[in-house]
C-alpha cells in the first residue's frame, strides 16, 4: 500500500512540476490523495489543518473547470 501512495504522490507532483502532462491519471490521483486527508481529518482532530499547497488546490480546481466546460 505504502508505494501506492507513493506513486499519487509522484504522479501529482510530477504534474505540477511540468515533468509529466496533466491528464486524468493526474486528476484521479489528486482525487485519491483528498480522499486519504479527509479520512485523516476525521480520524484525529490534529490533521484539521493539513491542506494542500495552493498549488495543489489550483490543480485541482482546475479539474473542476475542465469538467464545466
Amino acid at each position: 500500500m505504502y508505494r501506492t501512495e507513493l506513486d499519487h504522490c509522484e504522479v501529482v507532483l510530477d504534474s505540477l512540476n511540468g515533468s509529466r502532462t496533466t491528464d486524468e491519471q493526474t486528476f484521479d490521483s489528486m482525487g485519491i490523495l483528498s480522499e486519504r486527508l479527509e479520512s485523516l481529518r476525521k480520524l484525529h482532530r490534529c490533521f484539521i489543518d493539513v491542506e494542500f499547497s495552493p498549488i495543489a488546490r489550483a490543480l485541482a480546481e482546475q479539474e473542476s473547470k475542465m469538467a464545466v466546460s
